[in-house]
């Protein structure tokens, strides 16, 4: 069983960093994509390619990176990723055309990947027990500040430069996380416990994955509850401005709300996993998913008031944040020997569900019913994947997702 390590506060905070790549590289440009779209002279739905493209990237990213790092371990194939992230964002900045950078967008997302998908892993390698549960519950905080602070941060950082300089800024991010990888990330798999076998052993090790009703059905509440999500991401604004008629300031204002109702409330999720039930805070997350997925269904059906919208997302978005921990922790604490492959996992499931949910809110022309249609249907298969697969998977086995973790407490 694996033996919890202390972990310093850099180290933390390096891993903490490292959660935001996802977050950060989708939302620092957006403010600039109409400007994007004009100077290279694209159609709008050629440059929001740009954005799927990175989706896709992210997804994959964590899929090849999560093998190899239980493999070769966690720290050579970050450095690897974090360098490659930098040199794709420099070709972000230098694309001549649309098609050149959604090329380089889908690259970048793949280096992205890697970061992302080794703090969970490394987290699982330190962590275990009502600690791991603790720390998915900060890195749930993290993606929804780095979802506040990405936009905000790139609008102002549009005012003095262009598209091309937001690439740039996300460069130089990268090359900050890389010194800090460099001077403080230590190797947090020892040799003993890498993967062997190559090709043929990673095989095994996702067959096995999968065969557990438990994992898959983690993995595919993630994806569905992020394809509610990403949906809200991609149509929100539509909604908002357009239909109900908010300035740029006020639907800042709006998702700042959303963003900070994601953060409390996975913070609030880590530490109700913890000290109350894993499979009760998800039940929790579920309900609230659904019951907003379903006022925000009815408020575009009905043409309800704003208040009705902004409630109906906050809801929603909070309830994607509740399922965060317990998914995560029933994916990764049976699977110590595997962490970086069940990790690869979850992020193919967030970011590749999303990214093909987000084109559908644009279904409708001018109805936001397609944005109410697409997360109830998230929600909704979310709960059939819990009830069919987690619950299913928890009765047959006779134990409940906290002994699940128990077993895997350090021995001191």
């Amino acid at each position: 069983m694996p033996r919890e390590r202390t972990v310093g506060a850099p180290l933390a905070v390096v891993l903490s960093l490292l959660t935001v790549f996802g977050p950060i590289s989708m939302d620092l440009y957006l403010p600039v994509l109409p400007a994007l779209t004009a100077d290279l002279g694209s159609a709008t739905s050629t440059a929001q390619l740009t954005v799927t493209a990175c989706l896709f990237g992210l997804a994959l990213g964590q899929l090849i990176a999560g093998p190899l790092s239980d493999r070769f371990g966690r720290r050579h194939p970050l450095l690897i990723g974090v360098v490659a992230y930098v040199g794709t964002s420099v070709l972000c900045a230098a694309s001549p055309t649309v098609e050149a950078l959604v090329a380089a967008r889908f690259v970048q997302g793949l280096a992205g990947g890697v970061g992302v998908v080794i703090a969970q892993a490394a987290g699982r390698d330190l962590y275990s027990g009502s600690r791991l549960l603790r720390y998915y519950g900060r890195l749930t905080v993290l993606a929804g500040l780095a979802a506040i602070v990405g936009p905000v941060l790139g609008g102002q950082l549009a005012s003095v430069t262009d598209w091309r300089g937001i690439f740039l800024c996300l460069a130089a991010i990268g090359v900050l996380i890389l010194a800090a990888c460099l001077l403080v990330f230590r190797e947090t798999l020892p040799a003993e416990l890498r993967s062997t076998g190559g090709l043929a052993q990673t095989g095994r090790d996702m067959r096995r994955l999968l065969s557990d009703r438990v994992f898959l059905g983690a993995v595919l509440v993630t994806g569905f509850v992020s394809a509610a999500l990403f949906a809200y991401l991609s149509g929100a604004t539509f909604l908002l401005q357009e239909v109900y008629g908010l300035s740029p300031q006020g639907y800042s204002y709006a998702f700042g709300l959303n963003s900070l109702g994601f953060m409390i409330f996975g913070f609030a999720a880590g530490r109700a996993s913890e000290r109350w039930s894993e499979k009760g805070t998800l039940i929790a997350g579920l309900v609230m998913c659904a019951s907003g997925a379903g006022g925000l269904l009815t408020t575009a059906t009905l043409h309800l008031p704003l208040i009705a919208v902004v409630l109906s997302l906050f809801t929603m978005v909070s309830g994607v944040a509740v399922t965060t921990p317990p998914t995560t922790s029933m994916a990764l604490a049976g699977y110590p020997d595997v962490a970086g492959t069940a990790s690869s996992f979850l992020g193919v499931a967030r970011f590749a569900f999303g990214g093909l949910a987000a084109p559908l809110v644009g279904l409708g022309g001018s109805s936001a019913v397609p944005l109410g249609l697409v997360t109830v249907g998230g929600a909704v298969l979310a709960a059939v994947a819990y009830a069919l697969s987690i619950r299913t998977g928890l009765t047959r086995a006779g134990t409940a997702p906290t002994a699940r973790v128990a077993v895997e407490q350090p021995v001191h």
